[in-house]
This record gives C-alpha cells, structure tokens and sequence, in this order.
C-alpha cells in the first residue's frame, strides 16, 4: 500500500537561549567529550523529544565533530527521531503473531486515515505513526498503543472510533485553552 505523504508536520524548531542552555547543561554533563555522543544524544533526545538539525549542528560545533558523525551515529540506532513527535504516538506490532493476525492492515489504515506513513507525525501535530518489532502482548494480537494506552484484537473499525475519541478529546482540550 502506498500513501502520499503530504499531510507531514514541518514545524521548524527554534534554537533559542533556553534551548541553548538546556543543551550547555547536557553537554557539561557529559564533559563536552565527543565519546559521549551516544549519551549526550539520549539525553538531548529526552530534553526536546527528538533531535533536530539544528541542535545536530549547535552540538557539532561545540564537540568539535562533524554534524556527519554524528548523524552517522544517530541514524544507526532506532532510537533517535528527527521529527518532532505528535501529542500522541501511536505504535504498530508488526511482530510475528501480529503480523499473522493482521497488522499489516491496521498500519494501512492508519496511514490513509492520517496521511502519513510510518515514521511521520500529522501536519497538525496530533498523532505521530510507528511500526514497531514486537510490544509483547501477541496474545491480543493484533496490537497498537497509543501513548501508554493498549488496544488488542484491533480491526478497522476500531481504528476508526478510536482515532475518533482522541480526536474529540484533542477538540475539548483545545476548546478548554480557548477559554
């Protein structure tokens, strides 16, 4: 199944003085050694949820490394996005029990119903979209989390009504900022 994804979240992050001194006080901590890359990577990517190119830049500068090596090393561990993640993360199995039991349909979709394929966040922030190998619940297979929130023996129908519940509850919430 192919999905055109235009419906990506392209928000540009601002490397402004709280940011830089969120970075400082991790870079610190890790003794401003490039060795710490791994580390000061994680710890960068707790702080702001992801690692954006400017930061990726911000940090070659002051490591006194290539921005290449250290995408060299990001981009090799799975654990490091480069996209802002959406309020809500919502992860695939696509492991063996899942996969069997048809994941590969649910994660279908959840792309044409959001516009996005894995590995993207809707253009407006609400929902970011994950494969993953394995969420050790193949008893409920198949299986998709959202957030902390589990849902197995998951169908099409059901992606419908619960994409549809956090949707309203995104609407109350927002309606509840306005005021």
């Amino acid at each position: 199944m192919t999905v055109e994804s235009n419906e990506t979240s392209t928000q540009i992050f601002k490397l402004n003085s709280s940011a830089i001194k969120k970075i400082a006080k991790i870079l610190v901590h890790n003794d401003l050694d490039p060795r710490n890359l791994i580390q000061i990577l994680q710890e960068l990517q707790d702080e702001f949820h992801y690692l954006p190119e400017v930061i990726i830049s911000y940090i070659a500068k002051e490591l006194k490394i290539s921005e290449h090596r250290i995408f060299g090393v990001a981009t090799f561990y799975s654990q490091f996005k480069f996209i802002e993640p959406g309020e809500h993360i919502i992860r695939v199995c696509m492991g063996t029990a899942c996969h069997v039991m048809g994941s590969q349909s649910l994660l279908d979709k959840l792309s044409r119903e959001l516009k996005i394929i894995s590995g993207e966040t809707t253009k407006d922030g609400l929902f970011s979209l994950e494969s993953v190998y394995c969420l050790g619940c193949c008893a409920l297979a198949p299986v998709m989390i959202i957030d902390d929130a589990v849902f197995g023996n998951m169908t099409a129908a059901k992606v419908n009504r619960t994409l549809k519940k956090y949707r309203k509850q995104n609407a109350e919430n927002s309606g509840r900022n306005k005021k």
